[in-house]
């Protein structure tokens, strides 16, 4: 089992008149190698849930297990080394750095993890050949589509080689045909042994995964295929 989660809580302004249980007691487990879509409508908890699984943000009650071992209560500093190596985050925004071009932003999580010189551009190139990005590598954010920077987050996101991809509406701001296009990258990587999770507010993106995931006000409604979360 790569992830377990138990009985978990994300309270904010707990005690207060304004409380909002972001998650409110949930149960999960995901195994390696394993394509999951996380669905629910605005404000149901799913961003929430993605946070604390990526190691982002922490819960307020319960237990959280990666790979083996509880994240639950780590320094901010044992939770950064975590993401950097077990998790490559795509974001709806794409979270580029306008000043560096694509080479350069996907080399970035590379030297935080002090990766040499000459392995580093091998990683980088062999990211962005995969997406099919290597003969933009000069282009900054600016000078590329969303689909063409989104890609580049992708490369970003595989280029440390992460067990785990959270891909957080990655499809969100792009045109039907290029997103399409993303999510078969995902596939692909999913096919190549890496456990994919998916956070959408779209049945249609959600219906692509093997396994969905629904939330509604931090609670989990429903967990199984297509037809038996009935999509």
């Amino acid at each position: 089992m790569l992830m377990e989660i138990r009985d978990l809580y994300k309270i904010y302004h707990e005690g207060m008149e304004s409380e909002v249980r972001a998650l409110d007691g949930v149960d999960l487990t995901i195994d390696r190698g394993e394509f999951v879509a996380i669905i629910g409508a605005s404000g149901s908890g799913k961003s929430t849930l993605m946070n604390i699984m990526g190691c982002l943000d922490v819960p307020t009650y319960g237990e959280y297990i990666l790979d083996g071992t509880s994240v639950t209560g780590l320094s901010d500093r044992k939770l950064a080394h975590i993401r950097n190596k077990e998790i490559g985050f795509i974001f709806q925004g794409y979270n580029l750095i306008p000043a560096l071009n694509a080479y350069e932003n996907v080399e970035l999580p590379l030297i935080y993890q002090g990766v040499g010189m000459g392995q580093r551009q091998q990683r980088v190139m062999e990211a962005l050949e995969r997406v099919g990005m290597a003969d933009r590598r000069r282009h900054r954010p600016s000078e590329m589509s969303g689909g063409q920077q989104q890609r580049v987050a992708i490369a970003r996101a595989i280029a440390t080689h992460p067990p785990i991809i959270m891909a957080d509406e990655p499809t969100g701001a792009l045109d039907s045909k290029t997103g399409r296009h993303v999510l078969e990258i995902l596939h692909g990587l999913n096919q190549e042994g890496s456990t994919i999770i998916l956070i959408t507010h779209d049945n249609t993106i959600a219906s692509t995964a093997r396994r969905i995931v629904r939330i509604s006000d931090g609670r989990i409604t429903a967990d199984g295929s297509r037809e038996e979360v009935g999509l």
